[in-house]
Order: structure tokens, then sequence, then C-alpha cells
């Protein structure tokens, strides 16, 4: 069988996995559909299996690097679910603190993609408290394909309490400067987004292709917001028109990029969807603008 690469696959393929792997059809219909653009040797079996996350290949911070603190932490959240663990990464400077910055996972729970972001914030001057949302289920279980099954098992407002709660014990942290800001990705986008809406002391959100709130909350939004969209990501981005209107009728400080010829989850860099151009420049974005509104 020849090598599969991104060219070689139909771009029907990357929407059928985007459907899958945010739950709207299942492992079986994904395999199903796939089947017919498995040709000239490849099956669908491969095909999920190249598009499916490496995170052991692609980490770029590891574990216990000497360069900074980092010790998994629970925190109370009681009108979410109760008690929360999460990765807590420090810069090496112990005497010294630093903003705060929520990391927020996928809908798979905190996997070692986001614990990896979680280090590469901190190795950028912040204090990074990464929550894993499916702790009330004993947490991320190794895979994501159980991962997304649990957390489609937790209520979505619990879970936006959790990282709310999570600003909270940041905050308070004496690590922390108190200026704490927050940084989602896919379903973290989302919750990106509503934090801005309900926390009103929240100094900054980046949520990367991240639904919208309902635009009714947008006054509520008091954080400046720098929002990064892929081309190729219908779902998310039919809702941003309505959405930037709302921001500018109520003249809320916000900046948004759209990343050419990139998909859904392009900042991933354990999936084939990775664009390293675009991920590498919206992270930039993303750290001189946390260290403009957070410092």
């Amino acid at each position: 069988m020849p090598p599969i690469t991104n060219d070689s696959l139909d771009p029907q393929i990357f929407e059928l996995f985007d459907s899958y792997v945010h739950s709207l059809i299942s492992r079986r219909e994904f395999l199903d559909r796939a089947a017919k653009y498995a040709v000239g040797g490849l099956t669908a079996v491969a095909i999920l299996e190249y598009l499916s996350p490496k995170y052991s290949a692609a980490q770029q911070v590891r574990p216990s690097d000497p360069r900074l603190g980092e010790e998994y932490i629970e925190y109370s959240s009681p009108d979410g679910g109760g008690t929360i663990r999460g990765l807590l990464c420090t810069p090496e400077d112990d005497d010294v603190a630093f903003p705060g910055i929520v990391v927020v996972h996928e809908n798979r729970g905190l996997n070692p993609h986001i614990e990896d972001v979680a280090r590469r914030t901190a190795l950028a001057g912040f204090v990074a408290l990464a929550p894993d949302a499916l702790t009330p289920l004993g947490g991320y279980p190794g895979n994501d394909d159980e991962g997304r099954v649990l957390q489609r098992q937790r209520d979505r407002g619990e879970m936006l309490e959790d990282f709310i709660a999570a600003f909270s014990t940041l905050k308070a942290h004496p690590r922390c400067t108190s200026n704490v800001g927050v940084v989602g990705f896919c379903f973290g986008g989302w919750i990106s987004n509503m934090m801005a809406v309900r926390v009103p002391d929240l100094m900054a959100a980046v949520p990367f292709y991240g639904g919208q709130p309902d635009i009714e909350n947008v006054p509520a939004i008091n954080a400046p917001l720098l929002l990064h969209f892929a081309e190729l990501d219908p779902r998310v981005n039919q809702g941003w028109p309505a959405y930037e209107a709302a921001l500018k009728e109520h003249d809320k400080e916000y900046s948004a990029h759209h990343y050419a010829g990139a998909r859904h989850g392009f900042h991933n860099d354990t999936t084939p969807r990775y664009d390293e151009e675009a991920a590498k420049l919206a992270w930039q974005r993303t750290i001189e603008f946390f260290g403009e509104k957070l410092r």
C-alpha cells in the first residue's frame, strides 16, 4: 500500500473525520462512508489510523522538563463537577509571580497534547492550569475515542463551571499575579468565549476555532478577544459573521485571524490536520496578546 499523505486523500475525508471526532457520526459510520474513498489498496481503517493523533511523536516539551515546575493539583468546583484535577505548570523562577492562563482541552478530556500546550505556555512565562473536565468520570481514559464518549456524558454548562472555578483557583495561586486569561481549542474555544461572557475580571480570551456564545450574551463580554479560525472549517465559521456583528455593535475589543488553507484542529501537531505555518503564527500571536493584556 502506498504511503498516505494529506494530498492523497479526498478533501471529503477530512470533513468526515471532523464529523467523527465531534461525535456527529460513529466510528462505524466513518469507516463505512470513508470506504468509498479507499482506493488503490487503501483501506478505511488505514485512513482512520492516519488521521488519528500520535501524541508521543509530536510532543514539544517533555514532562518534567527542568525549565519548569509541574504538578497535578485538585481544586473545588462546587457548581460543576465537585473536585477537579488539573495540570499546573509554572516557570522555574520560584521567587517571581507570573500572569496565569487557563488552558482548555478539546472534547475528549485532558489528553497529552493539551498537557504539552500547558507546558509550552509556562515556558513562555505564564502560570498555566489545564483542568480535566473528565475528572468526575475518572479522568482522561488514555485514548481519545473513550474520552469523547465520557465527555458526552457530562453537562456542558457544568463543565463551563469547572473552568470558571479553575480561573478563580489560578487567580488566587501564590505564583500568579492575579492577572488571568484563557486559551482553548474547539470545545475549549467555546469555553473561552463563554468565560469572556461569564467572568467579569477575565483579562484576555483566545478561542481557537471555538463555537460562539449566544448573541444576546455579547454585551456581558469584558475581556479582549483574540480569535483564530481555520479557512476550511464551515461548521464553526458559519456562526462567526453574526458574532462579529454583535461584537462590533457593542464596541467590544477583538481581533480575528482566518488561516488560509487550514482545517479545524490546525494547531494540534499530533494529527495530519496540523498546519505548521498557521499553528506557529497563531501561537506567536497568542503569546504576544497575553503578554500585552496580562503583564
